[in-house]
């Protein structure tokens, strides 16, 4: 269903995967990858995303690294990647037919905190969908934490976590969900017994749980559809 396609991004070419409904000018989802990438994983929730009528890109946040990628998570710069998120929200809107006034975001593990900081970034944002974003406390180059920048956060927050999760750990979820309802924010969190991180990827046996991904994935597009 889906294509690769790239972006101009300063002097790179950040090359995304787009999945698109057959309807234009419907809501769009950017796509936030996990720590390995956008893999056949990513690719998937795109595609999914496409067959429930939302046009789905997935940007390579890695484009700035050489090959081969040797932990390249760790060298991910926040100011960089909101810089490439903002640059494929752009894309969304003006080359691929998506309604700018419903966009949202949907981000897995190190993309469910990229969601979250882009949510506190981009005030046209409709919805955000945070599946297990891990070290949303932490600060990274002289930005302060996602956590601290929860007061801009204008979408509504859907947060989808395990509960034997390490990062995010239960403890963490709690303090994350008190300071939105502090804040007033329109939030909704679910942490899923019997499932620990990345509990939607069924590439990887070992962290999979189905029954859980199931519940935890028609939430997602509940949310979507409700908001955008």
């Amino acid at each position: 269903m889906g294509r690769w396609d790239a972006i101009s991004v300063d002097d790179s070419r950040m090359r995304c995967y787009l999945a698109e409904p057959q309807e234009v000018n419907g809501p769009g989802v950017l796509v936030c990858m996990h720590g390995p990438g956008v893999d056949d994983f990513i690719c998937d929730i795109c595609d999914r995303l496409a067959s429930s009528g939302f046009v789905a890109v997935a940007p390579d946040l890695y484009h700035r690294q050489r090959e081969p990628h040797v932990e390249p998570w760790l060298k991910i710069r926040d100011t960089e990647a909101l810089h490439d998120l903002a640059k494929a929200i752009n894309a969304l809107t003006d080359l691929y037919m998506t309604n700018p006034e419903r966009v949202g975001i949907v981000g897995f593990c190190m993309g469910g905190r990229l969601a979250f900081l882009q949510a506190a970034h981009n005030p046209n944002l409709r919805a955000a969908v945070v599946f297990h974003g891990g070290n949303l406390m932490v600060a990274k180059n002289g930005l302060p934490s996602p956590f601290e920048l929860a007061r801009n956060i204008s979408a509504p927050v859907l947060g989808l976590f395990g509960a034997e999760d390490g990062n995010p750990s239960p403890s963490d979820v709690q303090e994350i969900a008190s300071e939105l309802t502090r804040l007033g924010k329109e939030h909704e969190f679910h942490s899923y017994e019997g499932a620990g991180h990345a509990f939607l990827n069924f590439t990887h046996p070992a962290v999979f749980r189905e029954a859980q991904a199931k519940e935890a994935w028609a939430r997602c597009l509940a949310w979507l559809h409700r908001y955008l």
